[in-house]
């Protein structure tokens, strides 16, 4: 920072970097079920996610034991929609979908109150811009410290708003920044998604990620520690099959065979989890006593919004 303008770039520099959502700066993929590791070796933070939601995640944790229970049984009710007293794979399937969904709407009508300056239920690029990095436009970004990065950041976030611009009018409608803010969400943003992905990992900036850059975004060591087991793991999944042609890079179709694989369903797969974990008589179905039996497993997962939902909203299922 210029010492001359401490003040005024010191407050514009703060509100440049909250400006900025976290997720145009990295996609998070499948963040919308966890930010966690699926390893229940280390905890089950994933499955308290993927189950409760992830907006309020602290507030479960504060009620006492009957009020959490009161609460999962609210909520288990509205998960079992055929009322039959059983939640069914299909059911809980359903509910995490929603969960996910509701996410993503939530983030979505966030931002679009920050950067929708002229109320026309549009957003310009021009609007999301000059929101987001206004004052450093017309300074070249002069006042940052790290110049180069800003500049990246404004020509990524450029290039993503045009892919997710379908019809090239500069205008975002609601889909179409949907598709700007969780471009992992839409088939036409895949080349995006790579990408972006392929920048973030190829430090040595080649355009492809070799192993020591695969494993590196993943894990530092500390001074002296041994590597872990799950990183030798990690390595052999890229030698074995990430790295499908043997030449030992990822070029962007083995990336979008990394981090797209589209016959994934992790909402599907997690239901799979739960159920496995807390159907304690093995019948397929978790009746209100087997989850209230694996309460402190599953209170503060995607179904209650990591403990935080408010059970008496009327969104719909």
């Amino acid at each position: 920072m210029m010492l001359l303008k401490s003040l005024v770039s010191l407050c514009v520099l703060a509100a440049v970097a909250f400006a900025v959502p976290a997720q145009e700066k990295r996609i998070h993929h499948h963040a919308d079920l966890s930010d966690h590791d699926h390893n229940d070796a280390h905890g089950f933070q994933y499955d308290h996610e993927a189950f409760l939601g992830k907006e309020e995640a602290k507030t479960f944790d504060q009620l006492t034991p009957d009020e959490s229970k009161d609460r999962l049984a609210k909520i288990v009710d509205r998960i079992d929609t055929d009322k039959d007293g059983y939640v069914s794979h299909t059911e809980l399937h359903y509910w995490i979908k929603h969960r996910q969904r509701r996410y993503i709407e939530e983030n979505v009508n966030k931002h679009w109150h920050e950067y929708d300056k002229n109320q026309d239920q549009k957003i310009a690029w021009e609007e999301y811009k000059n929101t987001t990095y206004g004052y450093y436009l017309d300074e070249e970004f002069d006042d940052v410290e790290d110049k180069a990065t800003y500049k990246s950041m404004l020509r990524r976030d450029e290039r993503r708003f045009k892919t997710a611009d379908r019809d090239g009018d500069g205008v975002a409608t609601r889909e179409e920044f949907t598709a700007f803010l969780h471009p992992e969400e839409f088939d036409y943003m895949k080349d995006v998604v790579v990408q972006e992905t392929v920048e973030d990992v190829d430090k040595n900036g080649d355009g492809k990620i070799n192993l020591d850059e695969y494993i590196g975004d993943m894990y530092t060591p500390e001074n002296g520690e041994s590597e872990p087991e799950w990183i030798q793991t990690e390595r052999k999944h890229f030698k074995e099959f990430r790295d499908s042609n043997k030449d030992g890079y990822l070029d962007g179709g083995e990336v979008a065979q990394w981090i797209l694989p589209g016959e994934v369903d992790h909402a599907d797969n997690e239901a799979k989890h739960l159920i496995h974990e807390t159907d304690t008589d093995k019948d397929g179905l978790l009746s209100l006593s087997e989850l209230l039996d694996k309460i402190d497993y599953i209170k503060t997962s995607t179904i209650t919004d990591y403990g935080g939902m408010r059970v008496d909203e009327h969104d719909e299922l």
